[in-house]
């Protein structure tokens, strides 16, 4: 790769992978020294935690073990499932594999809408340290930070691919910002270098006993943003990430070890960073504090991004309902925006910023369901270099299982103070999860495909003896050799034929990329069959592919189910199908083409 493109790509990375990380010195300090007297030993201790969490959990497990996990350059908790249930086969584990992949998928989102909260109101609480503004209310600052998320979330629908160019250069800028800020406070107190030592960090665990725990659950806030870091992956590639992290550690560290300095010089006052920033740069503080908010709201946007990315490979991979995709770059297919999503999104960021008024308050929330898709994400590591008899690697991991583990045992502590809020919040699109696969196989029992030898018999009989309607119709289906019910009642029941009977059936793979087409005619008269395989992460073009193979449909049939039941499960389950747009919508075919025949199933 040419130097230019690869240093292309890395400033990419800054922008949208680093951006959740990359904005925690903002906050972690601070909300770890509401726990801790800001003495010596204690700063050293925490300075060193912060420094080998870093560096065991983001380097080592992320960076140099799950980056090389996949075949694609591909990340993600589904990928590790792909992976690991492929390595399993028919293993009676698979079932408990997937179903702890969909846990990671929902404390991800879960995570999704604590981590713009946290980051824009943290930001915006830097208002305070402005001369004139020291008395600027909590809920003044509350409404500045809505208003701020309110403006994010109403762009989506445009798309950032106009400012995204942007995204990359802001990061870098502050990532500078963040070491030469973090340098110049070092040299106040230069032996806060010694903290680097993990000595100090077990000996801060070892003396403070219970009270470390507490401890633990603020330093989590150093390392968030490691699952996106690694699930987002799949757009960039592992090289610049990697690259990336090269730049970032350094900028991250030297942020924490000049708090840590400015703290042993001055002691705590509200937010470490901004207070530092102030007593170093005086009159360009202003200027910092809005780099700041431009980083948290780029923080957010990588979020909501990651946010659309995962809805739409659960929706690929059939775990969660179909919605309405609509595509916000016409470079990048990748680039998609979910209305529903979207808007969800926004209004669990408001209630959250309501119910904690401020980062603090968040802060003593938030990690819960970080540790534990760290944890999720851990364990299926492991499992995967048991199977695959890499000693070494297992050695390593079971030690990372341990610490991860640790770090979720220290956030239950947080229960009390609104933790919980990560389970509630991740037990939403659980239930829907859930009741969608449970109803989905429900239809599987009760669906009755037609045998393709039954079918090709009959349509040979109608296709001799009917009247054919001119043009070409394409007809969805699951299965080629297992015909869906509708397209029998269309053809037998109501006498409806074509010149050309084209089956359509899209197969969604295991692998997260690639997309192949066949097209098989001349399977009777007539009739012919048009197959496509994609990745689940891709973005299927189906209308482009059938234009590609000479196809110009003039109508477009698919099934709907008709749900019908007393129970209430069910009845939410229909609810779910009717919300849901039909199948071909998802994939952008003519709407004007478009007829549904509906099957009715009672449940």
């Amino acid at each position: 790769m040419f130097p230019a493109v690869a240093e292309s790509r890395v400033l990419k990375a800054l922008g949208l992978v680093f951006g959740d990380i990359g904005t925690s010195p903002i906050y972690t300090i601070g909300i770890i020294l509401l726990a801790l007297v800001p003495n010596e030993d204690n700063i050293f201790g925490i300075i060193s935690l912060i420094f080998w969490s870093l560096f065991l959990i983001i380097t080592v497990q992320y960076v140099w073990i799950a980056m090389h996990v996949g075949t694609k350059g591909e990340g993600g908790t589904i990928v590790l499932k792909e992976v690991l249930t492929d390595l399993l086969k028919n293993s009676p584990l698979v079932p408990y594999i997937s179903l702890l992949a969909i846990v990671g998928v929902c404390l991800f989102m879960g995570d999704g809408v604590i981590t713009p909260a946290i980051s824009i109101l943290s930001a915006v609480e830097g208002i305070r340290l402005v001369p004139g503004l020291e008395e600027t209310s909590g809920t003044v600052l509350l409404l500045i930070a809505a208003t701020i998320a309110i403006c994010l979330f109403a762009l989506q629908r445009k798309g950032t691919d106009s400012i995204s160019w942007a995204f990359g250069p802001v990061m870098a800028v502050w990532f500078f910002s963040l070491s030469l800020t973090g340098l110049i406070s070092l040299a106040s107190a230069p032996h806060i270098l010694l903290a680097l030592s993990p000595h100090y960090a077990l000996g801060f665990l070892l003396e403070n006993g219970i009270t470390s725990l507490i401890v633990l659950s603020a330093i989590v806030l150093c390392i968030t943003g490691g699952e996106a870091l690694y699930a987002d992956m799949g757009h960039l590639g592992r090289e610049p990430i990697v690259k990336g992290w090269y730049f970032v550690f350094p900028a991250l560290m030297l942020s924490y070890l000049g708090q840590g300095a400015f703290v042993l010089e001055h002691g705590p006052s509200g937010t470490v960073l901004f207070s530092m920033v102030s007593s170093i740069i005086g009159p360009l503080y202003i200027p910092f504090l809005l780099l700041s908010i431009c980083a948290t709201i780029i923080a957010s946007q990588a979020m909501i991004s990651g946010m659309f990315s995962i809805v739409y490979q659960a929706m690929t991979t059939r775990i969660i309902p179909k919605m309405k995709i609509d595509y916000t770059s016409s470079a990048l297919r990748s680039q998609i925006y979910i209305d529903t999503v979207n808007w969800l999104l926004l209004m669990a960021v408001l209630l959250v910023m309501a119910a904690f008024q401020s980062s603090e308050h968040l802060g003593a929330a938030y990690g819960l369901a970080v540790t534990g898709n760290m944890l999720i994400s851990a364990f299926m590591l492991l499992l995967i270099f048991v199977i695959k008899r890499n000693f070494l690697k297992t050695g390593i991991l079971c030690a990372l299982l341990g610490i991860n583990l640790t770090f979720f045992i220290a956030c239950l502590t947080k229960l009390p103070h609104g933790a919980y809020w990560s389970f509630l919040l991740a037990l939403i699109p659980f239930i829907i999860i859930m009741i969608f696969i449970q109803g989905q196989q429900k239809l599987r029992s009760l669906f009755r495909p037609i045998p393709f030898e039954e079918f090709i018999d009959k349509y040979h009989q109608l296709y001799r003896e009917s009247c054919k309607i001119s043009g070409a119709a394409l007809y969805f289906t699951s299965d080629i050799r297992s015909v869906s019910p509708y397209i029998g009642q269309i053809f037998f029941q109501n006498n409806i034929i074509y010149k050309q009977n084209i089956l359509v059936s899209v197969r969604i793979k295991g692998y997260p990329f690639g997309v192949t087409s066949d097209y098989q005619e001349g399977l009777a008269e007539g009739l012919s069959a048009f197959i496509v395989e994609a990745g689940y992460m891709e973005i299927v073009d189906i209308e482009h592919l059938l234009r590609e193979r000479g196809i110009f449909e003039k109508t477009i049939f698919y099934g709907i189910e008709n749900i019908i039941s007393d129970r209430m499960v069910w009845n939410l389950f229909g609810l779910m199908k009717k919300a849901s747009p039909p199948f071909v919508q998802f994939y952008s075919l003519p709407p004007e083409k478009i007829h549904g025949v509906v099957t009715r199933f009672v449940l």
